[in-house]
């Protein structure tokens, strides 16, 4: 449990760092954009490298054998990357050098975002994944936070100095990391994958892996739609200030932290799958009801509801998609699971931007409260009977 909590700051640097990027870069783009659909687009950047570059480099992260481990050279290389362009953001001069230093950014991100996340699996045992997720996303909640909060502060002071910031904060768990985090030594059974010409899932595709990433695909679709939009919702619709409308997701992200640990105990007691279903049903109805709010106190009493859900949601996602495949593929399959949360992340935001274009601002929630529908008659397509008999096994106990 230490190593999670020092894993965690791993999560940590990357949740402050998009929620800061999600934030506040709509605010930069609006000023040369007038078009929602064409902002929304701009916004999918980073997925388009996830799409194509994060399943390699989980996948490659298998096969690697440094000194360092397997996935610590990628960190290594990344996360300073990372820290020197999302500092470079806010000084941009023109359209042309924002999208420069935001695509710089998002690829350097798509360096280290699969082998950080494959690590917690590397170095904890399969009955403990759940709550060790729940560990991790605690410190990237925490991150969240920070930049909601703190990062609205200090953006009203200066739009450089959030950015600055949490390009400090990355490079200090960069330290922390590569301190205290001995891939040779924690991991469980350190064994690099042997060399493969491509990725290969032959024999590895179920019925209950096909439904969960229908579902993974529509609850993502759902919610970057929401992130991604949610600042110019405040403001344009909600007529907030930029620093209310970026607080406001603070009280999302705290109800996330306070939520993670338990969603993981839940999952692990109760089964994943029915802790995943409650927090969907509930997003359902919280989405819908926050389009027919327009005061700022009910607004972040219904995002508190909302984080507790997306908590139940997210903690145990993760950990039921590796549970579903062989150890050996751990990083191939941290890298699908963020190629389909990619493609929900790169379909959502321009189908958004569209609609809030034709439709207005009001849209945004119904949307998503319709994509999370989907995501729940994805999520009961899958029966226990179609789950591999090592994890139906579990289900009396550890549950799955």
């Amino acid at each position: 449990m230490k190593k999670t909590w020092l894993l965690g700051f791993g999560f940590f640097s990357i949740s402050i760092t998009w929620a800061l990027y999600n934030a506040f870069v709509p605010f930069f783009l609006e000023k040369f954009l007038t078009s929602t659909a064409l902002i929304g687009f701009m916004m999918t950047i980073d997925n388009y490298f996830a799409l194509f570059l994060q399943p390699w480099i989980g996948s490659r992260s298998d096969r690697t054998n440094s000194r360092l481990g397997k996935r610590m050279p990628y960190l290594l290389i990344g996360m300073p990357l990372a820290a020197l362009f999302g500092a470079l953001i806010p000084w941009h001069t023109s359209l042309l050098t924002l999208v420069l230093f935001m695509v710089l950014m998002n690829l350097s991100m798509s360096l280290y975002r699969s082998p950080t996340v494959a690590l917690m699996p590397d170095i904890t045992k399969d009955s403990k994944r759940t709550q060790a997720n729940g560990i991790i996303n605690f410190m990237g909640g925490i991150g969240s936070i920070i930049a909601f909060s703190g990062g609205s502060l200090l953006y009203e002071k200066h739009a450089s100095l959030p950015f600055l910031t949490t390009s400090v904060l990355t490079l200090i768990c960069l330290v922390i990391l590569l301190g205290t985090i001995k891939e040779k030594r924690d991991a469980i059974a350190y064994a690099p994958e042997e060399e493969k010409p491509k990725i290969s899932f032959k024999g590895q595709w179920n019925r209950p892996t096909i439904f969960l990433l229908g579902a993974i695909f529509f609850w993502f679709l759902s919610y970057q739609g929401v992130e991604a939009f949610f600042t110019l919702y405040g403001t344009n619709h909600l007529h907030l200030t930029e620093g209310q409308s970026a607080f406001s997701l603070a009280f999302f992200s705290l109800a996330f932290v306070l939520a993670a640990i338990p969603s993981g105990l839940l999952g692990n007691r109760f089964g994943k799958k029915r802790i995943i279903a409650i927090g969907v049903v509930g997003l359902i109805a919280i989405f819908a009801a926050i389009s027919f709010v327009d005061a700022l106190l009910p607004l972040r009493a219904l995002l508190l509801l909302g984080g507790i859900c997306w908590a139940m949601i997210n903690i145990n996602s993760y950990p039921f998609i590796v549970a579903l495949g062989d150890e050996q593929s751990i990083g191939t399959r941290t890298g699908i699971y963020y190629l389909i949360s990619s493609l929900a992340a790169i379909a959502s935001p321009p189908l958004m931007g569209g609609l809030i274009d034709l439709l207005g601002y009001s849209v945004l929630f119904y949307f998503s409260s319709g994509g999370m529908v989907i995501a729940l008659l994805f999520l009961l397509g899958i029966r226990d009977r179609g789950l591999p008999r090592a994890i139906a096994a579990q289900n009396g106990s550890t549950n799955i």
